[in-house]
């Protein structure tokens, strides 16, 4: 039984990469779980010597003439443990519960941040019945860091004008630029 004990693709997707170590630095694991999820669907993709990783899905019949729209999350978490914990992130996985109805992780930051992002797309990615445009599911690594994989990415990857970034900090707005 999942400790995430709701039939939500969402969250079985966060239970499977909390399996992965995602370290800074240490996203090859991560990157190549998100390759093969691309390959299992037949959706093109990009990765790169960085192991940043582009899944491209087409637009659903009636949206093909809607802009492109792009979708970012970045695959590493930042990497904190109690001091009485023996917990090794480059090999261990996270150990998930829920506590009070709240989603933890015994002894160890949970990497929601963006664990949630990457699991957002990857649900997306997933949903045939969802009605979309084309889509650029960005998976960057050492956000964490400085941004160090976004700043490597290639501008011959996209088409997209438009972009949702599924990392978070603090916004209470949204904005819009032409």
């Amino acid at each position: 039984m999942s400790v995430l004990d709701q039939n939500i693709a969402i969250f079985k997707y966060f239970e499977e990469i909390s399996k992965i170590p995602h370290g800074s630095f240490h996203e090859e694991k991560i990157a190549d779980y998100v390759e093969n999820f691309a390959k299992e669907h037949d959706f093109k993709y990009v990765r790169d010597d960085m192991n940043n990783v582009i899944i491209y899905k087409d637009a659903t019949p009636g949206y093909e003439n809607h802009d492109t729209v792009m979708l970012q999350a970045h695959m590493d978490m930042v990497c904190e443990k109690n001091k009485d914990v023996d917990f090794d992130f480059e090999t261990d996985a996270l150990n998930l519960y829920v506590e009070d109805g709240w989603l933890k992780a015994k002894g160890t930051t949970l990497g929601a941040d963006d664990g949630f992002g990457v699991s957002y797309m990857l649900a997306i990615l997933s949903d045939d019945t969802l009605k979309h445009p084309n889509l650029e599911c960005v998976f960057t690594v050492q956000e964490e860091v400085g941004l160090l994989g976004s700043i490597n990415l290639k501008k011959e990857y996209f088409n997209a004008k438009k972009m949702i970034g599924l990392d978070g900090g603090g916004e209470i707005s949204t904005c819009t630029t032409t």
